[in-house]
């Protein structure tokens, strides 16, 4: 049998290692269980926001955002039947209605304290599930 996980295009590879090791590392090193729900993503928030505020370099923690803001892309690909897509080795969430979310990118905007992966998911999951023309974030 043939499951949406097995159907997604190649795109979804790295994006999906990315999310995957980074419930891994946040699992043993932080004690953190991200379990792929949205509720899980207030976490995933603070997280990001105690490492801003502690004054944490952007370089020390640019793969650890990449992975949390893939982690939220999965939160919202599991949730609404999206897929990723990818070009130029940018990386974007595409829900059913055609529109295209930034989730990588909205964690490097969490880290300079503008934005939110949690809401980003919320909107994204209540687009997804409406019709709608694409738009860009």
């Amino acid at each position: 049998m043939t499951t949406q996980q097995d159907i997604r295009p190649s795109a979804a590879a790295k994006p999906r290692r990315w999310a995957a090791d980074t419930v891994a590392t946040m699992r043993e090193g932080a004690r953190l269980r991200l379990d792929y729900s949205a509720q899980s993503l207030w976490s995933v928030d603070r997280l990001i926001d105690d490492l801003r505020r502690e004054g944490t370099p952007p370089a020390a923690v640019q793969n650890t955002l990449r992975g949390l803001g893939a982690y939220a892309g999965e939160v919202i690909v599991r949730q609404v039947g999206a897929e990723w897509w990818a070009a130029g080795g940018d990386h974007w969430v595409r829900t059913p209605n055609g529109r295209l979310w930034e989730p990588i990118e909205e964690a490097r905007r969490c880290f300079a304290g503008d934005g939110s992966l949690r809401l980003l998911c919320r909107d994204a999951t209540r687009a997804g599930s409406r019709g709608g023309g694409p738009a860009g974030r």
